[in-house]
């Protein structure tokens, strides 16, 4: 029961990181209708950019998030405008898969030719430190430090969302792109900044996901089929829905770690993905109609 107990702790931890990386993948989507396939290269790009922070100027890898947030931001926007607005309207659905998975490849070549291949990782004074709650219950400071972070830029999103004239903009675009645009609303300046919000979301997620595990250019390969996962059971456009999955699958995926073994703990990604499309593939809290929020 202890190793059960600790196994729901990690995971709600973990969970709470996850969820804020699909935040974005799902915001993008609910916007654009585009499954962004880059998502998970920009968060390893993330990564990249707080180790170089930390190892270079020495800047607390929680502090870079202030650094990388902006930065990210507007590289998403020029992302779009180079990239996704340029495509036909009648064929952006389908090409903005291809397009935003040469992105992902584009991240991950610039990434190796500065980087190299090598695993990299960011150890700070706290990453090995953790504190003991009630009955010898261990939580890494580096888990609890990001899961508060990621919560609270969550309730920013959130405020965001639902309390300025921007996100108002934002959500009349996900419901309804035509008549958002006879209101006044400019649907391609909404989309290129939803596009870049999306990805300043992996600027947080980035660092603290480099401050949990190992990391190369190459990782984003796992990661997107981690969020893609996130994303469709909590219904893609949905972004409480991504929140709610997001923490779901960290605490499936924790427990099925100390009551199996790891390697279910990573099948457990694709074992959600596999029964959602069979059995509700609009997901828990999407609708049938696409681009539903």
């Amino acid at each position: 029961m202890h190793v059960l107990i600790q196994g729901l702790i990690m995971g709600v931890l973990t969970g709470g990181v996850y969820a804020l990386m699909a935040s974005g993948q799902t915001l993008i989507f609910g916007v654009m209708k585009v499954v962004n396939l880059a998502q998970g290269a920009f968060v390893i790009a993330s990564a990249y950019l707080t180790f170089s922070l930390f190892t270079q100027f020495g800047i607390d890898p929680f502090v870079s998030i202030l650094i990388t947030t902006p930065l990210m931001f507007g590289i998403g926007m020029l992302a779009h405008w180079v990239f996704l607005r340029p495509l036909r309207k009648e064929d952006a659905v389908e090409l903005s898969i291809l397009v935003t998975f040469a992105l992902a490849l584009l991240v991950e070549g610039l990434l190796s030719v500065t980087y190299r291949t090598t695993y990299r990782s960011i150890n700070n004074t706290y990453s090995n430190k953790a504190f003991l709650l009630g009955d010898g219950f261990s939580i890494p400071y580096v888990r609890l430090y990001g899961f508060f972070i990621s919560i609270a830029l969550l309730l920013v999103l959130y405020f965001v969302l639902q309390k300025t004239k921007f996100g108002r903009a934002i959500r009349a675009t996900v419901q309804n792109p035509q008549s958002a645009t006879l209101l006044g609303v400019d649907s391609t300046r909404v989309k290129a900044y939803g596009f870049g919000l999306g990805i300043a979301t992996s600027a947080a997620s980035g660092s603290i996901f480099g401050l949990l595990y190992p990391f190369n250019s190459g990782s984003h390969y796992d990661l997107i089929s981690r969020l893609l996962s996130v994303v469709i059971l909590g219904g893609l456009g949905s972004i409480g829905g991504a929140v709610f999955a997001g923490i779901l699958i960290g605490v499936v995926s924790s427990v099925a770690a100390v009551v199996w073994s790891p390697t279910w703990s990573e099948m457990t990604f694709f074992i959600v993905l596999l029964l959602v499309l069979l059995f509700r593939p609009q997901g828990m809290f999407g609708r049938l109609e696409r681009g539903a929020a």
